[in-house]
C-alpha cells in the first residue's frame, strides 16, 4: 500500500526533492539555537566577549531569514506537490470509472462516489505534502537533537529522555488501530450522507409532488444520524489518542527539568548545558507534537486512499487477447443459448434462461411481454453492458466478446427509455452521437427528429444550456433529443427500447416515420409496449418469464388469437 501510494511522486520527484531538501535543512536551522544559547550563557557573555556574541546573534539572523524563505517554498510548493498528486488520482479514478461495467453501477450510489473522488482525494492530498515533509523534519529534528545533547551537554541526560520516547510510541500504536477503523466508518457515514443528498436533491420535484419532503427528511436523519454516531466514536478514539500523547509530552518536561536540576545541583553539568538540554528537549517534543497534531490528517488520508483503491481494484472492462478487426457491420445478429442473472448484494435475479435469437440483417425485430420478462436486459446484452452467464452472442456470425467494445458499440445506437442529457448546450447532448460532427450534419440530425423548430425558437438557439439533467426541457423534447444522437450516429444496428414512450400522440406519429426511414437497411431491434409503433415490424416476439412464448408477424400473431393478441386488446 506504502508503495502505490508513493508511485504517485514519481512524476513530480524533483519537486517532492526540494520539499525533503527544504525541510531538511529547516531542520538543521532548528538546531542551532540551543548549542549558540549555551555558548551565550557560558562563555560570551559571562567572559564580556561582545564581538563574538554579536557575530553569532548575527548568524542566527541570517539562519532565521533563510529559513524563512525555506519555510515558504515548503508550504507553497509543498501543497502544489499536493495538488498535483491529488489531481492525477483524481485522473486515474475518473477514467478507471469509465472503464467499470453497469453492474458496479447499479450497487454504487452516485453520492458515494462522489465522496470518494472530493473528500476523500482533498484527503489523500494533504498526506500527500504534510506526511512525509512533517515526517522527515520531525525525525532529523529528533535524532539531530538526541546527537547534539550526548556531544555538548551530558550522554545520560539523553538516555533520560530516549527511555521515555519508547513508551510514547507504544501508546500511539495501540491507540493507532482503533483510530484508523473509527475515521473508516466514518468515511464510510459521510459517503452515506452525500449519497443521501445526492438522491434527495436529484427528486426534490417528485418528493414536493408527492408531499414527500418529511419522509426524505426522515430518511436524510437516519442517514445523519448514523454518521454522527461513527463520528463521535472517530472522536472518542482520537480523544483518548491526543489527551495520552499530550500527558506524554508534559511528562516529557516534567522528565527533562527534573533530571537536568538534578544534574546541576550535582555539578554534573553548568547552568549553559541545563539551558541547552531544556532546550534539545523542546525540541524533541515539538516534532513529536507536530506528528500528533498531523495524526487525524495521517488517518483520514490513509483512510481516503484505501477507500481510492478500493475502487481502484475492481476489474474494469476486459478486452480480447487478440480482438477481431471489425470495421461497420452488416447486422445479423445471434443469440444462441444465451442465460443471464443480474447479480446483486442480497443475490442473483435469473432473467434469462437458454435463451436462442436470430434477426437477420437490416430486419425490424420487436419484442415485446410483460414486464420483467429481459426485454431491456436482451439489448443491454448485444454492446455488451452486462456479460452474460453462458451461451454467445454474435454479430455477423462474430462472437461480440471477440471484438473490441468500441468497435461494437460504434456499430450499435440506442435510444432508451430512461434519457439522459447532460448539464450542456443542446448541441453538445446532440453531438454525442457523433463527437466532432459539423453544425450542418447535427441540424439534419436534429430535423430528422422533428425538434429543430423548436430549438430555433430558444433564445440561444443550438447554444441554449439546458440545465442539469435537461431540467427545463420537457420530457417529449428529451426524448427527440436522444433520438436526434442516433439519427447524428447513423449506426447499422439500432436498438430502439421504448423510444417514443415519452412523447404525445401527434409527436409520436412524427418521430415514427422518421424512425422508420432510419430504419430502412439497418438491424433493428425494438421494445415497445405500445403495440400501435410496431404493427409494421418484420417479426414481432413475444417474451415472458419463461423465455420465447410466440413470434410472427402482427397479423400472424393476431390469428393464432395468443399472448399477443391478449396485449392487442388490452393496449386497444
Amino acid at each position: 500500500m506504502i508503495k502505490r501510494f508513493f508511485s504517485y511522486y514519481k512524476p513530480h520527484k524533483k519537486l517532492f526533492a526540494l520539499d525533503i531538501a527544504c525541510s531538511f535543512l529547516i531542520a538543521l536551522c532548528n538546531l542551532v539555537y540551543p548549542f549558540v544559547t549555551k555558548q551565550v550563557i557560558n562563555n560570551y557573555a559571562p567572559n564580556k566577549l561582545l564581538t563574538l556574541m554579536l557575530v553569532w546573534c548575527g548568524a542566527l539572523l541570517v539562519i532565521y531569514i533563510v529559513k524563512a524563505i525555506l519555510s515558504f517554498i515548503v508550504q507553497y510548493w509543498g501543497h502544489i506537490l499536493g495538488v498535483r498528486i491529488q489531481g492525477d488520482m483524481r485522473e486515474d479514478f475518473f477514467r478507471h470509472i469509465e472503464t467499470l461495467p453497469f453492474s458496479f453501477f447499479d450497487e454504487n450510489k452516485t453520492g458515494a462516489l462522489m465522496s470518494r473522488i472530493t473528500s476523500d482525494l482533498f484527503d489523500i492530498s494533504e498526506l500527500a505534502h504534510h506526511g512525509p515533509e512533517d515526517s522527515f523534519m520531525s525525525l532529523i529534528t529528533v535524532i539531530g537533537s538526541v546527537i547534539l545533547l550526548c556531544v555538548t551537554v551530558n550522554p545520560w541526560l539523553a538516555l533520560i529522555v530516549l527511555c521515555i520516547i519508547p513508551i510514547m510510541l507504544v501508546f500511539a500504536i495501540k491507540t493507532r488501530k482503533n483510530m484508523r477503523l473509527a475515521f473508516k466508518r466514518s468515511r464510510e457515514g459521510m459517503a452515506e450522507v452525500n449519497a443521501e443528498v445526492e438522491s434527495s436533491i436529484s427528486g426534490i420535484r417528485v418528493a414536493k409532488a408527492y408531499n414527500a419532503s418529511e419522509s426524505e427528511c426522515e430518511k436524510f436523519h437516519r442517514s445523519n444520524a448514523v454518521y454522527m454516531k461513527a463520528r463521535s466514536s472517530a472522536y472518542r478514539a482520537m480523544g483518548t489518542f491526543f489527551s495520552g500523547m499530550g500527558f506524554f509530552n508534559d511528562f516529557l518536561y516534567l522528565a527533562a527539568i527534573t533530571a537536568g536540576g538534578l544534574f546541576m545541583y550535582f555539578d554534573l553539568i553548568d547552568v549553559g548545558e541545563f539551558a541547552a538540554y531544556i532546550l534539545y528537549t523542546t525540541m524533541m517534543i515539538n516534532p513529536i507534537r507536530t506528528l500528533v497534531n498531523i495524526f487525524e490528517q495521517i488517518q483520514n488520508g490513509l483512510t481516503g486512499f484505501v477507500r481510492f483503491t478500493e475502487i481502484m481494484d475492481i476489474p474494469g472492462e476486459s478486452e480480447p487477447e487478440s480482438p477481431v478487426e471489425v470495421g461497420t457491420v452488416k447486422g445479423d445478429i445471434r443469440y444462441q443459448n444465451v442465460t443471464f442473472a443480474y447479480k446483486g448484494k442480497d443475490g442473483n435475479t435469473q432473467v434469462l434462461n437458454d435463451l436462442s435469437l436470430e434477426i437477420p440483417a437490416g430486419k425490424t425485430v420487436a419484442l415485446v411481454g410483460s414486464s420483467g420478462g429481459g426485454k431491456t436486459t436482451l439489448c443491454h446484452l448485444l454492446p455488451r453492458f452486462y456479460e452474460i452467464d453462458s451461451g454467445s452472442i454474435s454479430i455477423d456470425g462474430i462472437d461480440i466478446r471477440d471484438m473490441r467494445r468500441s468497435d461494437l458499440r460504434r456499430n450499435v445506437g440506442i435510444v432508451a427509455q430512461d434519457v439522459f442529457i447532460f448539464g450542456g448546450t443542446i448541441k453538445e447532448n446532440i453531438e454525442y452521437g457523433k463527437p466532432g460532427a459539423t453544425k450542418e450534419e447535427i441540424i439534419e440530425a436534429a430535423k430528422k427528429a422533428n425538434i429543430h423548430d423548436f430549438i430555433m425558437e430558444l433564445p440561444n438557439g443550438y447554444e441554449t444550456h439546458v440545465g442539469e439533467r435537461g431540467v427545463t426541457l420537457s420530457g417529449g423534447q428529451k426524448q427527440r433529443l436522444s433520438i436526434a444522437r442516433a439519427f447524428l450516429k447513423n449506426p447499422p444496428i439500432l436498438v430502439l427500447d421504448e423510444a417514443t414512450s415519452a412523447l404525445d400522440n401527434v409527436t409520436e406519429l412524427q418521430i415514427q416515420t422518421a424512425l422508420n426511414t432510419l430504419s430502412r437497411g439497418r438491424t433493428v431491434l425494438v421494445v415497445a409496449h405500445r403495440l400501435s409503433t410496431i404493427k409494421n415490424a418484420d417479426e414481432i416476439i413475444v417474451i415472458g418469464k419463461e423465455g420465447i412464448i410466440e413470434r410472427g408477424t402482427h397479423q400472424q400473431l393476431l390469428e393464432s388469437k395468443g399472448e399477443y393478441y391478449k396485449l392487442s386488446s388490452i393496449n386497444v
